[in-house]
């Protein structure tokens, strides 16, 4: 097949697959099986206050009602993790964007989560649970400014001109979304029969950690593979130093925020935060870079 052919083959599959047609549908689906999941977390809830079943997760998502909204939170995200294969092939900066966004959304999910387990007669200082909570407060403030002042600056980018190389390098990442969004389709399915085995049948102890890392583990380990293989592709199309930097710096972002998943308390959020600190600098720099580059030209 010809080259012409094969980039005329990805663009037909990925126009359909990621149609705003399929958008807008996912984007409905969402919202109505995240008002459903809501209601059965619930039920769930009000089944265990009563003693109707029990489960090994009970002292996680199932003492109190405000641990419902972990569900359509899970569900959103998602959605997100979608969006993320769909702006895959625009540019780095806009996934790395989207990275940045879904880990915020977990930590908030996460205080959710905690808020039940807070000790309200303990000394906040002596309470893994308290302070846990105050670290993941102050840290989705401090992500929030921080990715708005990201893309505050990837508004800024000019977009560049579409040159034959530069359309075959977003065929090259329309072809990794394609193939990206089954694998992760697939590996959310595993994990998910697995968490319901785990549940049943192994008798390791969950707690809240553990359950915020289901999926999103093996989600970055991913996501760093496929970040990597359009970085090597981009060497192919240019030899920018500065946009080879910015984007090898973009990976490391994922990197930090896929070892945050290893670690729990203020090291967690410490890792997430300096993950779109170093992006934002990064990007900072590039975009000096380019500006100088500009002038002197």
């Amino acid at each position: 097949m010809s080259n012409v052919g094969w980039q005329g083959w990805i663009e037909l599959y990925f126009s359909k697959v990621f149609s705003e047609k399929n958008k807008n549908a996912i984007e409905r689906i969402t919202i109505n099986v995240s008002i459903f999941g809501f209601i059965v977390h619930l039920l769930l809830i009000l089944g265990k206050k009563y003693d109707v079943f029990h489960s090994r997760i009970d002292n996680i998502l199932l003492t109190d009602p405000i641990s419902a909204i972990y569900t359509p939170f899970s569900i959103i995200l998602i959605y997100e993790i979608y969006l993320l294969v769909h702006y895959l092939p625009r540019s780095f900066t806009t996934s790395v964007s989207k990275q940045f966004e879904i880990i915020s959304l977990i930590v908030i999910r996460r205080i959710f989560a905690d808020i039940p387990h807070i000790e309200i007669t303990a000394s906040w200082l002596n309470s893994p649970n308290n302070l846990q909570l105050i670290y993941d407060l102050i840290g989705i403030l401090i992500l929030f400014f921080l990715i708005f002042l990201f893309n505050k600056s990837r508004n800024k980018i000019m977009p560049s001109r579409l040159t034959n190389n530069l359309q075959r390098f977003v065929n090259s990442k329309r072809a990794i979304s394609l193939v990206l969004l089954p694998v992760l389709a697939l590996t959310s399915a595993y994990t998910l029969i697995s968490w319901i085995h785990m549940q049943f049948f192994n008798p390791a102890v969950i707690n809240s950690y553990e359950l915020n890392a289901i999926f999103y583990n093996e989600f970055f380990t991913i996501l760093i593979l496929a970040d990597v293989f359009i970085l090597l592709l981009s060497f192919q199309y240019t030899e920018r130093y500065s946009q080879l930097i910015r984007n090898t710096g973009f990976v490391i972002c994922t990197i930090l925020i896929r070892l945050s998943f290893s670690t729990n308390g203020l090291t967690n959020i410490v890792l997430i935060v300096s993950s779109v600190i170093f992006g934002l600098l990064v990007l900072r720099i590039y975009q000096a870079t380019e500006h100088l580059e500009q002038k002197i030209a």
